[in-house]
């Protein structure tokens, strides 16, 4: 533990947290191979913006252990207030410097709409890029980027297709 985390830590114990009640069941699919699980300052200011703002649900969560495992078309995140499990060194916001998580989406519009009715800002408006892929071929998608309460940098991407270079 950090000194000046004292006060952002969960007060049960790892095994505690492990084993405490939950609700739900697993993700819609099972598990995902890759799951990011984000350390989180107020895991009911974050809910709120991951189920509320950009479409997640809750697949499960162990309240008293303030965790709860998210999904949405498939993309999945754990998010858990900071505890002190697992960390390597002070947290400071923005968290999550330097990645950015791409979440695949159908439609981009309803995720924009609903970050609007909760007057988020963005991080980078919607724009279209195109993405080489091997040596003649290119793929496309309308993306923009939001930081959630923590400053983790989520960037939603709608496919628009591939193209033929020369």
């Amino acid at each position: 533990m950090f000194p000046d985390e004292e006060n952002l830590m969960t007060e049960i114990s790892r095994a505690e947290r492990d084993a405490s009640a939950g609700t739900g069941s697993g993700p819609t699919g099972g598990f995902a191979p890759l799951v990011p699980e984000l350390d989180v300052t107020n895991i009911a200011a974050s809910l709120a913006f991951w189920c509320d703002g950009l479409g997640f649900r809750v697949a499960y969560e162990r309240q008293q252990a303030k965790f709860a495992y998210l999904e949405r078309q498939g993309a999945q995140v754990m998010l858990c207030e900071i505890n002190g499990n697992w960390q390597v060194a002070p947290l400071q916001r923005p968290f999550g410097r330097g990645i950015n998580f791409q979440i695949a989406t159908d439609d981009l519009e309803p995720t924009l709409e609903a970050l609007r009715k909760l007057d988020w800002p963005l991080f980078e408006e919607p724009s279209e890029s195109w993405y080489r892929i091997g040596e003649s071929e290119e793929t496309g998608s309308r993306e923009f980027l939001v930081q959630d309460p923590d400053g983790y940098l989520i960037r939603f991407a709608q496919s628009i297709g591939r193209r033929s270079i020369a």
